[in-house]
């Protein structure tokens, strides 16, 4: 009794800090990323001219720009658009520039190369960006001037613009009223060629060029290429030119049998036929984009099981193109990279294990490396990259690519090395759930495979799996020496992930990710987010397009379910590998530990409560909002959320007893038109309205998030000040539940010796519902997501976690700062003092003790899970997003682990002097007891 009451005490004390200094960047991670790099839109490009480094600038599929460094895989900067903007996105730079630009939607903007500032920015109402260039040459323009922009338009108005390289001014504006899909834009000294897609009567596509005056915009000349033979689709048309250096427009037909290419400026087309060997599944043409190369490019052919290239020659004084030379087929997966060095022209090949350099002019090679292999890399091959290449004497010294792979994984290669990694297919994660370590996991399927026998079998099957757990004895033995060396020193052996095992205070979990492009991937917490596996889930089943995966954590196996198909996916937590439902092994129960006998799901805009594993079946209840709202969101209480008190101890003595109801959901519901939100709370076994609350002058347009714990939730607004309201603000609502508003008294059920989940009523037939005490309070931020810390027991006061993208950051607010009780308008009394409440301010502003990601920049987050650890003091925090982040949060403080700074050799020191105090001592003691008694 005494230990549970101290442990009570120290979690009720008010924490000062949400990290401590000697913790940061040790029991956190953070994966800053940008996402799936475009091929089109990724290169090396020195910051400003007399700099000495390149850095690897990209904009990713999800519209975020930023720069790299290739030395360590660093993160310079980068610009992440909160909303996702209509088109695709554009990144470009020129020659000897400091800027790069941008243009995503309606919006090109200037950014400065070496830290991200922005330089200018145009915004085009009403049209979406089609394609971007840079007018790289200029009559009497110097090297180092910036450099004008040519913007197509489309989706709208469509046309052309230049823009001015220091302000973004248009300078002119070409409008196409000819009802052509806007294609691409080319540039040259003395012209400007508008391409577009000319779709005739009879079907098919036309190339349709436009030449235009690069001083006024006016149209020079228009033609038209006969092409709708071949091409069906834009996407049957390969390349097109941006400047001089590849002056080409290439594509091919339906079957890929032959390769069209034109020289843009001219009528003229040259037919080439494509390699016949094998089905050719797609082909990519690598060409410069630098304005001094040499008009060379190469034609990629990839097959099911390798690829090849041939390489072409660009004659531009007779406006003709020939093949130089043919590169062989490999029997693997593989890509190219185009490198320019002055006028120079080279390939690199890339392969799972290879890398090799070839010259424009002829096929010899000029370097080749093979490349060390990583685990992280294993059984994935490079889909695209760019390369940067040091050719000396005729030889190729050195190579370095930056190559996406299939994994997902962008990785830098500097000659046979993979210099860095980044997970950037993680940047896409729709989900995640807490999993655990192979050794928790066979523990629990044993322990449950017992609960099912009689008493002597049960003892029995334990005796044996003891017997069987003594092989693992000798190499247990073994760690002891190594592990108390590193307990005392401080200094324990690095978890990897072929040794990955529990550890003491259970710090070491695993989190199950599902992105959204259909990967699946498990990361240690424990070990700085280190990536134990990584796989397609197209592999398992194959030919689903997998647009939203949904997790379900069981013991030793994840549940995985998408829209997209029917059934589900069980996939081992701990090796990644795909199991079978019918497994002897696994068991699925139809309610499994801790799951609520009732789920929900919202089904055209009403809630309904299903028996779990029954979501076919007729609801059980079903929950409609009043007229004119919708339902936006829900959210229940956790179905593991252990509680330790059942009541509220007052500084008199007296209990508040908690409404504890483990099947509480909220409901969000809004009405646009009328600017109001209504918060309902559920009983999600019986579909029961226990409370309700209203709010006006709510922009409903922004997020309303929400979370449940114990017996009390909370939940944020945005007030809109064009509805009425003084000033535009964020609220934050916390409301308590309890059984009832006196001490010492259990409500309607308090005599009641049985209670119905299904029908909780009381002795007169109303519902027992719970006494609810509510503040708001105003906050300096928009709030985006929330939750609530967990730990083991729930002795450890919770902590709410929300997260505000105005600041990039996570915050940890006290529970003691957010009570409902804290009195209003007077100061506390000395029984509320007792309780820990302080005097109601309506302002929360945000402690910078609060931000649990104290320096990290978090950006894009969609949603933060926590998980108990080992040790009751500590929670883990996992978010995820655009970003991945992870750390661990003591709200009372670690009151049962020792610091970092604890010194254990000093404290193994005193204990030893004092032994041997003692063993000196004790003879003298001795001595001295029996010449006292002599004295008498």
């Amino acid at each position: 009794m005494r230990f549970h009451a101290a442990l009570a005490l120290a979690a009720c004390l008010a924490p000062t800090a949400a990290i401590f200094e000697d913790d940061a960047y040790h029991i956190d991670f953070h994966y800053a990323l940008l996402g799936l790099p475009k091929h089109e839109a990724t290169f090396f490009q020195k910051p400003y001219a007399g700099s000495k480094a390149s850095l690897v600038y990209s904009i990713s599929h999800n519209q975020t720009i930023g720069a790299i460094n290739p030395k360590d895989g660093a993160l310079v900067w980068r610009q992440h658009f909160d909303s996702q903007p209509r088109g695709k996105g554009h990144l470009r730079s020129g020659n000897e520039q400091d800027t790069v630009i941008s243009a995503v939607g309606d919006r090109i903007t200037a950014w400065s190369a070496s830290d991200g500032r922005l330089v200018w920015e145009t915004i085009v109402n009403g049209a979406v960006v089609e394609d971007l260039e840079i007018l790289e040459q200029e009559d009497g323009a110097t090297i180092d001037e910036a450099k004008d922009a040519i913007v197509l338009l489309a989706d709208g108005s469509h046309g052309v613009k230049r823009l001015d390289g220091k302000t973004g001014r248009v300078k002119w504006t070409f409008e196409d009223s000819s009802g052509d899909t806007p294609f691409q834009v080319s540039t040259s000294p003395s012209t400007i060629y508008y391409i577009s897609l000319h779709s005739p009567m009879l079907g098919g596509s036309k190339l349709r060029v436009t030449s235009l005056s690069p001083v006024t915009g006016k149209k020079l000349d228009q033609y038209t290429l006969n092409s709708d033979a071949e091409i069906g689709s834009r996407e049957h048309i390969l390349f097109a030119g941006a400047n001089t250096a590849a002056p080409l427009l290439a594509w091919t037909d339906k079957a890929n049998k032959s390769l069209k290419v034109n020289i843009i400026g001219t009528k003229s087309v040259a037919s080439f036929n494509t390699p016949q060997d094998e089905a050719i599944e797609k082909i990519v043409l690598h060409a410069p984009n630098h304005v001094n190369s040499l008009p060379h490019f190469l034609v990629e052919y990839q097959t099911v099981t390798g690829h090849s290239a041939e390489v072409f020659h660009v004659d531009l004084k007779r406006n003709t193109v020939s093949k130089a030379y043919t590169l062989p087929e490999l029997k693997s997966k593989g890509t190219f990279t185009t490198s320019t060095s002055d006028a120079n022209v080279y390939f690199t090949r890339i392969t799972e294990d290879e890398v090799t350099v070839f010259s424009s002019v002829s096929h010899g090679k000029l370097g080749r490396w093979t490349v060390k292999g990583t685990s992280v890399l294993a059984g994935a091959y490079p889909v695209h990259g760019v390369s940067e290449v040091v050719v000396k004497s005729g030889a190729a010294t050195a190579v370095r690519s930056a190559v996406l792979y299939s994994n997902g994984q962008w990785a830098l290669l500097r000659n046979d090395e993979i210099a860095w990694t980044r997970p950037e297919f993680l940047s896409h994660t729709v989900s995640a759930v807490w999993a655990g370590l192979p050794e928790e996991e066979a523990l629990a399927q044993a322990l449950a495979e017992e609960s099912h026998r009689n008493l002597v079998s049960a003892y029995i099957h334990r005796v044996q799996r003891h017997i069987q757990d003594l092989k693992y004895f000798p190499a247990w033995a073994q760690t002891i020496p190594s592990r108390l060396l590193g307990s005392v020193i401080g200094t324990p052996k690095e978890t990897t992930v072929d040794d990955i095992q529990q550890d003491t205070f259970g710090f070491h979990k695993l989190v199950v990710v599902a992105t959204e492009t259909g990967r699946l991937a498990a990361l240690d917490v424990g070990s700085r987010g280190k990536v134990l596996w990584n796989i397609d889930l197209n592999k398992f089943a194959t030919g689903i397009d997998f647009q939203s995966p949904t997790l379900k954590a069981f013991s030793g196996y994840v549940e995985v379910k998408d829209r997209s198909f029917e059934g589900s996916l069980l996939v081992n937590s701990t090796t990644g590998g795909l199991l079978s439902s019918t497994d002897t092994k696994i068991r699925v129960p139809l309610v499994s530990e801790g799951q609520n006998v009732v789920s929900f799901t919202l089904v055209d805009g009403t809630l309904k409560g299903f028996l779990e594993g029954q979501p076919t079946s007729e609801p059980v209840w079903s929950f409609t909002p009043a007229a004119g709202e919708h339902i936006v969101s829900y959210t229940a209480r956790p179905i593991k959320d252990p509680v330790a008190s059942i009541g509220r101890v007052l500084g008199d003595r007296r209990v508040l007893y908690k409404y504890l109801n483990p099947n509480l959901v909220l409901v969000t519901a809004v009405v646009e038109s009328a600017r109001t939100a209504s918060i309902y709370l559920l009983d999600s076994a019986s579909g029961q309205l226990l409370h309700t609350m209203s709010h006006n002058d709510v922009d409903t347009s922004r997020p309303i998030p929400s979370t449940i714990s114990e017996n009390w939730f909370t939940y944020s607004l945005t007030i809109d000040a064009s509805s009425g309201a003084s000033s535009r603000g964020y609220q934050l609502v916390v409301s308590d539940l309890y059984e009832s508003p006196l001490p010492d008294d259990r409500g309607p059920l308090g005599a009641t010796s049985n209670a119905s989940t299904v029908q909780p009523s009381g002795s007169k037939g109303d519902a027992a519902k719970p006494y609810v005490l509510s503040q708001s309070y105003q906050v300096p931020e928009e709030i985006t997501h929330m939750t609530v810390t967990q730990t083991r027991q729930g002795i450890t006061s919770r902590e709410l976690l929300i997260t505000v993208p105005s600041v990039s950051s996570i915050i940890g607010i006290p529970r003691a700062f957010i009570d409902p009780r804290r009195p209003v308008g007077r100061d506390p009394t000395a029984h509320e003092q007792a309780e820990g409440l302080i005097k109601y301010t309506p302002l929360i502003s945000f402690d910078p003790k609060w931000h649990l990601t104290h320096k990290y920049e978090v950006v894009g987050v969609k949603d933060v899970i926590t998980s108990e650890s080992g040790i009751e003091s500590t929670s883990l925090v996992f978010a995820y997003g655009l970003d991945i982040f992870g750390t661990r949060v003591a709200p009372s403080f670690a009151f049962d682990i020792l610091g970092k700074g604890f010194n254990k050799i000093s404290m193994m020191l005193t204990v030893a002097a004092l032994f041997v105090s003692v063993l000196f001592v004790a003879p003298l003691v001795r001595r001295k007891q029996i010449n006292a008694l002599w004295t008498i």
